[in-house]
């Protein structure tokens, strides 16, 4: 992940904006994007500072005050597939993505592997062709 610029360089860039430059000569004396130029100097008129916003950092789970009713859900029908479970939530108003109820359930220590071999293999008929040989 890309780290902000330092905060040495965006006080001088603020001090050549001050001094009346465009965006542009600035970017090319302190070698950076002219974008970079405009969201510095747009910063610095919002706060007063051209230091960078929080950077990182921990976000909470979307779906932690609903963790009731998503393992209330699991209980219910084990079987249930996270598309389907995200289907009764996006009924319930909650609208999160596959990937998000996939890093919940994770989280919360549940697994939706699959068995190591078939459930067909219990019936009769596929467990006498097992042991005769392979189909």
């Amino acid at each position: 992940m890309a780290k902000p610029y330092s905060n040495d360089l965006r006080k001088r860039v603020a001090k050549t904006i001050a001094a009346g430059e465009t965006c542009r000569v600035i970017a090319a004396q302190y070698e950076v994007a002219p974008s970079t130029v405009v969201k510095w100097s747009k910063r610095l008129k919002e706060t007063g500072s051209p230091a960078p916003a929080k950077f990182g950092g921990h976000k909470k789970c979307s779906l932690e005050p609903h963790r009731d009713f998503v393992l209330a859900q699991v209980e219910e029908v084990p079987h249930l597939t996270l598309h389907k479970l995200k289907d009764m939530l996006a009924d319930q108003g909650i609208a999160v993505s596959h990937d998000t109820v996939w890093r919940f359930l994770k989280r919360e220590g549940r697994s939706f592997k699959k068995t190591a071999y078939a459930s067909e293999q219990h019936r009769v008929d596929v467990a006498r062709k097992r042991q005769r040989g392979f189909f």
